[in-house]
């Protein structure tokens, strides 16, 4: 969405709906602090602007971020502590390469030499995608980034080559199938490896439990 593109006419609702929460907090429930009432009236203003979409909904997300730290609702300190997880990134990073697997038309050719190798049979081809899956797997720490960055731009172009997508109404002539097999695949490949999902012990590692204190 470019930026002539913008019909700011939509910034009016979610900006008039949030003053309004704002102003009700002479009004609101005696069990919530001023803070939170603010914080409310942000989120929702935020949430119907994801919906009328004046802008792109990150662009939206942003400014209901900043928000909360221009009014003072949220240190900054606080409100940047999410940017330092680095399964965050990780995701956001498998992201920004999959726009560049489609922008270079990467994603196009390594799905042709999947139907070159493996395409004479369309369960041919999902089993060829799971088993990338299970090889990217111990070195992808995200399964979402793995399956959301890496694998889904292959699969959208082995869709389109084989001309089934969601703009012509084919996509269940072979992109539902693609799809539904490489979640089903990323699913159990980020339980085989203690390195294949951010929620693994390898990140999050259980607390020790003494002996004495376990049941029996």
């Amino acid at each position: 969405m470019s930026l002539e593109k913008i019909n700011y006419k939509k910034f009016l609702i979610p900006v008039i709906v949030g003053i309004i929460i704002w102003l009700l907090s002479p009004v609101k429930p005696a069990g919530i602090s001023l803070t939170a009432w603010h914080m409310f009236a942000i989120f929702v203003a935020t949430i119907i602007g994801c919906i009328t979409q004046p802008l792109p909904i990150g662009a939206v997300a942003v400014i209901g971020f900043t928000m909360t730290v221009i009014t003072g609702e949220v240190p900054m300190d606080t409100a940047i502590a999410g940017f330092g997880n680095n399964s965050i990134w990780l995701i956001a990073m498998a992201f920004f390469i999959s726009r560049g697997f489609i922008k270079t038309g990467l994603g196009t050719r390594i799905a042709l030499n999947f139907v070159r190798l493996f395409g004479k049979k369309t369960l041919g081809l999902a089993y060829s995608l799971i088993g990338v899956d299970l090889v990217l797997s111990p070195a992808t720490p995200s399964n979402t980034a793995r399956a959301g960055g890496i694998m889904y731009p292959i699969i959208n172009s082995l869709s389109r080559s084989f001309g089934s997508s969601p703009e012509s109404h084919t996509e269940r002539k072979m992109g539902s199938f693609l799809i539904f097999s490489e979640f089903h695949g990323n699913t159990i490949t980020s339980a085989m490896f203690l390195t294949a999902m951010a929620g693994n012990p390898w990140r999050n590692p259980w607390p020790k439990v003494p002996m004495s204190r376990l049941p029996g």
